[in-house]
């Protein structure tokens, strides 16, 4: 699904060119889970915005799905993120005014999509929450809130989760029921990546890629997301 060749990222400061990827390679095939992990300023931010067509690399090559999306258009690589990618934020990123289901349904919204709320429905059966659909995020948990936003990220079926420190907001027993979901999200067939700064959470994915001054300093298989969960 994705392959990512001799990758850099530079970002210009006025004069002064700060480079955070220094060309690397990496695959990540369809169904996998990963934890990409790493200090800050390890570039594993902006190595998730390149995964997430939110930014393009400087140089070298990203195919998603076969597709070199490295050069693509600002209205390709929006139709890219719309359809093909789902994300999850640390934030939860929802509408303070809207109710669940409202906000799981604003991705069609913004795409002009008329029949909403079936859609919407499955989404939050999804991860649990049909009963919760009427719920305002202030009546929700934390843990539910972040439900209701994977709820959002799932509404146009993409084939690829992004998830940038999806517990960071969360007390541990959230933590690890939204772990559990987004690995059974995986378990479906999704391919999930996860951005995370947290051991614990690391385990639950399949293999860990860690990242330092821009560049991958490991790519290892980790123990099985049962063992860790059981």
């Amino acid at each position: 699904m994705i392959q990512l060749e001799d990758i850099t990222k530079t970002y210009q400061m006025g004069k002064i060119n700060v480079p955070v990827l220094h060309g690397f390679d990496l695959t990540i095939d369809d169904g996998e889970m990963v934890a990409i992990m790493g200090p800050s300023g390890s570039g594993k931010t902006t190595l998730m915005n390149i995964l997430g067509c939110l930014d393009i690399p400087t140089s070298g090559r990203y195919l998603l799905d076969g597709v070199d999306v490295s050069r693509l258009s600002d209205y390709r690589l929006a139709k890219i993120r719309s359809g093909n990618i789902g994300f999850v934020f640390q934030s939860f990123n929802l509408v303070s005014r809207t109710s669940a289901i409202r906000n799981v349904e604003l991705p069609l919204v913004y795409a002009g999509v008329r029949a909403r709320r079936n859609r919407a429905r499955l989404a939050l059966e999804q991860v649990g929450l049909s009963d919760r659909e009427k719920h305002m995020p202030n009546e929700l948990s934390g843990g539910q809130q972040q439900r209701v936003a994977i709820a959002r990220a799932l509404i146009n079926d993409p084939t690829l989760l992004l998830a940038d420190e999806p517990t960071g907001n969360l007390d541990t027993a959230s933590s690890i029921e939204i772990m559990k979901l987004l690995g059974a999200l995986n378990d479906s067939g999704r391919t999930v990546v996860i951005i995370t700064h947290e051991e614990e959470v690391a385990r639950f994915s399949k293999r860990v890629v860690r990242m330092r001054d821009g560049l991958i300093e490991s790519d290892e298989v980790s123990q099985s997301r049962t063992q860790v969960s059981a």
